[in-house]
């Protein structure tokens, strides 16, 4: 197989490197594979024993150059370890991660033009599954890691046949492709930009292989904090959850969707306004992310002060009093008072009931008085972006 690179970001992930690295170097079908680490912040000393052990692993390491002040964030973060690496092929790599014997080669065997290739994982059996990843218990934690249990069963199943559709890191792809849809979008500031990207990889036609030969340990978000066995990672886990999903909606005019087994579905995006009598502030809140523009008769201009230092996109072109001209292709009027539950369900499926209306015209919805001006969608312009400089 050619040389690739394993880029890796860590934020103060210290515990991980020191199972993840060795592994790379152990298991790796070449053991020549260039490896990249990105320290975007450093409360454990990640710095000083990746001095240390450089030389031993052959690794390559770059620090944030405002460390301590500001995070560059994840996708930030890979797309840096991919700018620097030198070779045609890379691997997006979780510090939480432990490689499996030749996953490097497995999942290369399927590697192609327009092709993305993600590793099958094992975890721990903490978090739901629905098919797309392996549970069995081989360590909570990198110290307790049972690394010959994991070894004979890698082993074991090397000559495993199963291949499936989707996509979840470690993933492989070739980098000039990578370049070309511009990286991961900077606004997914510390989660869901993995969810962005593969929209993106889907809508430019890339096909997503999982084969189920390829196989690494993956400790379950412990680098990133979405693990609830580790509390303070995960508290502001939990605050980027909801800052980077919020973006993500705004963007796409949906939710994260995806099939059992990870494949991305894409609504459409469509230009939609919401006029809202009898708006107050949380619904103001809820209902923002959800449209291009919303008209409010509330003030809002105290939720704008309050949530701008959040998102990347300008709230004063988003929100816009009731009376305001109307130029979005569809409209959806309501009364707030009228509004609950049920119709926040609708509004999280708007894409697929207009989709599904299919023509040019006014029809009534529950509450909702929906005004269908033109149908044109816009999804496919959001597959590239032009990524800041470093």
């Amino acid at each position: 197989m050619d040389k690739i690179t394993f880029c890796i970001p860590s934020k103060s992930n210290l515990r991980y490197l020191k199972t993840c690295v060795p592994s790379i170097r152990e298991n790796a079908f070449r053991k020549d594979h260039d490896i990249i680490i990105f320290v975007d912040s450093d409360e454990d000393g990640t710095i000083d024993w990746l001095k240390q052990v450089k030389d031993k692993y052959n690794l390559t390491y770059y620090v944030n150059p405002d460390l301590g002040k500001h995070l560059f964030g994840i996708g930030k973060a890979y797309d840096f370890c991919i700018e620097k690496s030198t070779t045609d092929t890379f691997m997006i790599f979780h510090a939480d991660m432990i490689l499996g014997k030749n996953t490097d080669l497995k999942a290369f065997e399927h590697l192609k033009l327009k092709t993305v290739v993600c590793a099958t994982r094992i975890e721990p059996p903490i978090h739901p599954n629905n098919g797309e990843k392996i549970q069995i218990d081989f360590g909570m934690w990198p110290e307790e890691f049972k690394k010959e249990e994991f070894d004979i069963y890698v082993k074991s199943n090397l000559n495993e046949t199963k291949i499936t559709n989707g996509i979840f890191a470690p993933w492989m792809m070739y980098k000039n492709e990578f370049l070309e849809i511009g990286g991961h979008d900077v606004i997914m500031y510390s989660c869901r930009e993995d969810s962005d990207i593969f929209n993106r990889m889907k809508l430019a036609g890339f096909k997503f292989i999982q084969p189920w030969n390829s196989l690494v340990y993956h400790l379950t978000g412990r680098g990133a904090g979405s693990f609830d066995g580790d509390p303070i990672r995960h508290e502001q886990w939990k605050l980027d959850m909801i800052n980077s999903t919020k973006e993500f909606i705004r963007k796409w005019g949906s939710n994260v969707q995806h099939t059992p087994l990870m494949e991305p579905i894409i609504p459409h995006k469509y230009d939609v306004g919401f006029i809202i009598k009898n708006c107050n502030q949380q619904l103001l809140e809820a209902l923002e992310p959800w449209c291009s523009t919303i008209y409010v008769d509330c003030d809002y201009n105290s939720y704008i002060q309050n949530e701008q230092p959040n998102t990347k996109f300008d709230l004063s072109e988003r929100i816009k009093p009731y009376y305001n001209e109307k130029q979005n292709y569809i409209l959806i009027e309501f009364d707030a008072f009228k509004f609950g539950v049920n119709q926040f369900n609708i509004i999280q499926n708007l894409s697929d009931i207009i989709s599904e209306s299919g023509e040019i015209g006014e029809f009534e919805l529950d509450c909702f008085k929906i005004s269908i001006m033109n149908l044109t969608t816009f999804e496919k312009d959001l597959i590239k972006i032009k990524n800041l400089a470093f």
